[in-house]
């Protein structure tokens, strides 16, 4: 089946994510524990202040290379700690719109990959439950199952990932659900 004649729940499974979690972010609120406020912010704040860290990622301590985490100056490092992965975002109030931009485009290619992997599978006229299936679990994949390395690699707390591999799922089901009900030949 041709992507262009699959435009519409493309647009329209994007439009209704970006809304969904909108209300999920702004409404239903059980994100705003998965992160936890330092115990002297203040005190840490003022203390990077002078170093002027331009926004970024950054690991502490930190080693250019494997070979370097056995030097024993990096080893002792990593036992007095702190331990921890910093990203520096930039100065001032956040501004929300090119991020709020960049994550309906984000919604608009998980439906475009949909559209090509399942468009590939099932026929125009296919059964509303078979492309529910195909493109909510495609869906789900695009917008969940990346989140774990998080937690494997870099510690997130596994509460967090799980919330957000949730807000997946209900992302996944509302996209098939629009690609259900716009099937080309439904």
């Amino acid at each position: 089946m041709l992507l262009m004649s699959l435009w519409l729940p493309i647009l329209l499974s994007a439009v209704a994510v970006f809304l969904v979690s909108a209300i999920i972010h702004m409404v239903l609120h059980y994100h705003d524990r998965d992160f936890a406020g330092l115990p002297d912010e203040d005190g840490v704040m003022a203390a990077l202040r002078p170093f002027q860290l331009a926004p970024g990622e950054y690991t502490m301590p930190h080693c250019a290379n494997a070979s370097q985490m056995k030097d024993p100056q990096f080893q002792e490092k990593l036992n007095q700690g702190p331990v921890a992965i910093l990203t520096v975002m930039p100065n001032g109030p956040f501004k929300m719109g090119g991020q709020l931009f960049q994550w309906f485009l984000y919604c608009v290619l998980v439906g475009i990959f949909c559209a090509y992997i399942v468009g590939g599978l099932a026929p125009a006229g296919a059964e509303y439950r078979l492309i529910f299936r195909y493109v909510s679990a495609t869906a789900f994949v695009a917008y969940s199952l990346a989140l774990i390395q998080g937690s494997i690699w870099y510690k997130r707390r596994w509460s967090s990932t799980l919330k957000s591999m949730l807000d997946g799922l209900i992302y996944g089901l509302v996209t098939g659900g629009f690609f259900g009900w716009l099937w080309p030949g439904a």
